[in-house]
């Protein structure tokens, strides 16, 4: 399972292949790729695009609530998130697909920003986020998700789940804490008890109970958090128990706490960046690794550059109205495209069908029990985790990917989200690092095969990157043959893909060390990308082009026509 409780490709097998475009987006582009996408549309596309937009609506209108309040946020705000988002970034998105709204992937740096300074904070925050992923759009960064490891993604998702699983502890069991890390929370529940509310667990587990046993088949027609939500609403009317609902629901698209342009909280800019800066991180990686998977589904290519565009677009936005940060939700997507997805009317529909039930229900969606959507983000929170990639790793005993696993997970628990990704990426590469300063080298002596007389010859053939990783392998081979009284060493340099600076003032060093001893060396089997950067750095000028040949073989044929 993956991000919302879907299955995700990783992005090492996927992500800038597989559909992904990465390039500046022009308007020229935009307008053919959208005649494209309705050219021949006709009334059996758009019943299609209708049912398909109503069906993630019934999707996403739990989840933008409980997502909503389980960032510290109103109901409304998730509902026009949802909206605005469904109609905007939608309308102006990499691929006809993509249905964005809020999730639950920045709950808990939701929750410290509005701790610390209020609802204008994370309306900022989210304006702020928004500012980023258009400058993300022009610096062209989306293929970059590309090098993040499959197992970081895996680890970061499971971090991602066990954070909104713990943050709906206090509404399922009707209990409060203090603080805004999990560690926080434990320890006041340590400190101040923990007394369970039986009426607000009976709702809970409820709906835990019935998302898990309901039939797969039946769910294609009436999703399971939907119907259990209904249900429970339906008890809490009838019998209004005394438990915690989501309150009060206005009916206008326009909160009444909402960001306005001209009395912004700037003065809160340096404390609010760096939280923004971890919004915008994660809904960028959120939004292409969603954008990568459903284009393998449909078939379609996803233009990332432009999705960044479209999510900064609607990100900034969408404070004005009173909304939260919002990003391409994995779960949405793949039920309108399961549904018959045609074009983005889709979302459009789908924004529409929230606005409308925003104003015809909004007083029964007041009295959803709190712990009945606590229930549904449980449930969220297991399927959000890719258990097939999850086993693998683990049953297969791969160490640098358990590693990298446990640490971005540990990480992401325990420390702000966008440190999660980037202590998993920093960790991939050291490992990266130890794994590959290993070198292979074999030596072949090749005096006979020169004539009697000959110098004593051998050559070194080396396997593998030099790098800085790598160093001082090949120098203790080398002093290891002069040792033996070695006259002449040819190294064979054709199964070394790639050099760096280090490596090339090694291997300066060791001509000079032969030279000083009268030892002869040859170079042989230079790679193009090799050999452009010893040239301009002077290592050939050092070695001299006699001294270098495309093979051991010729270079031995030279050796054994000169005599030597």
């Amino acid at each position: 399972m993956g991000l919302n409780g879907y299955h995700v490709p990783t992005p090492c097998s996927g992500v800038g292949v597989g559909g992904m475009h990465v390039g500046k987006p022009k308007p020229a582009s935009f307008l053919s790729d959208l005649g494209r996408e309705f050219s021949g549309y006709n009334t059996t596309k758009l019943g299609k695009d209708l049912m398909a937009g109503l069906t993630v609506a019934a999707v996403a209108l739990p989840l933008a609530l409980a997502f909503a309040v389980s960032s510290g946020q109103s109901a409304a705000s998730g509902m026009i998130t949802a909206i605005i988002s469904g109609l905007v970034i939608a309308g102006l998105g990499g691929a006809s697909y993509q249905i964005s709204g809020p999730t639950g992937t920045m709950a808990m740096i939701l929750i410290a920003v509005g701790a610390h300074h209020g609802i204008q904070g994370v309306l900022f925050a989210t304006f702020l986020s928004g500012l980023v992923r258009l400058l993300a759009g022009v610096l062209r960064v989306g293929a970059l998700v590309s090098y993040i490891p499959a197992p970081v993604v895996t680890g970061f998702t499971s971090g991602v789940a066990i954070i909104i699983a713990f943050g709906q502890i206090d509404p399922f069991f009707g209990v409060t804490s203090s603080g805004t890390q999990i560690t926080q929370m434990i320890g006041s529940y340590i400190r101040d008890g923990f007394p369970i509310h039986p009426a607000s667990v009976a709702f809970g587990l409820f709906v835990v109970l019935f998302m898990v046993f309901w039939p797969k088949k039946l769910n294609a027609k009436i999703h399971a958090s939907l119907l259990s939500l209904i249900i429970a609403l339906l008890v809490q009317m009838a019998l209004n128990l005394p438990v915690a609902e989501v309150g009060t629901i206005p009916r206008t698209l326009v909160a009444a706490d909402r960001l306005h342009l001209f009395s912004m909280p700037w003065r809160d800019f340096p404390a609010l960046i760096s939280p923004a800066i971890s919004i915008a991180a994660l809904g960028m990686v959120e939004s292409l690794l969603c954008g990568t998977y459903a284009s393998k589904m449909k078939n379609e290519k996803f233009n990332a550059t432009r999705e960044l565009y479209a999510q900064g677009v609607g990100n900034v936005l969408v404070p004005f109205f009173g909304g939260i940060p919002a990003t391409a939700a994995i779960a949405r997507t793949s039920v309108a495209i399961r549904a018959g997805q045609q074009t983005r009317l889709t979302s459009i529909i789908h924004s529409l069908a929230l606005l409308l039930s925003m104003f015809l229900l909004g007083p029964f969606l007041s009295r959803i029990p709190l712990a009945a959507l606590a229930g549904v983000l449980i449930v969220t929170a297991w399927r959000m985790n890719d258990w097939v990639a999850i086993r693998r790793i683990f049953r297969k005993r791969i160490k640098t990917s358990m590693a990298q696993f446990l640490v971005t997970m540990g990480a992401t628990v325990l420390f702000d989200l966008t440190v999660a990704i980037f202590a998993g990426i920093a960790f991939s590469m050291v490992m990266f690092i130890i794994k590959s300063h290993k070198i292979s080298i074999e030596i072949d002596p090749v005096t006979a095969e020169l004539g009697v007389g000959a110098k004593k010859t051998k050559v070194v053939y080396i396997d593998g990157m030099l790098f800085f990783g790598s160093q001082n392998q090949l120098t203790q081979v080398t002093e290891s043959l002069l040792a033996n009284g070695v006259k002449r060493i040819i190294y064979s340099l054709r199964g070394v893909p790639s050099i760096d600076h280090s490596s090339i003032n090694e291997l300066a060093d060791i001509v000079r060390l032969c030279r000083s001893q009268e030892v002869e060396v040859l170079v042989v089997g230079l790679q193009k990308p090799v050999r452009s950067l010893m040239e301009r750095l002077d290592l050939i000028r050092l070695l001299g082009e006699q001294n270098i040949f495309s093979s051991a073989v010729i270079a031995l044929e030279s050796l054994t026509q000169s005599g030597s």
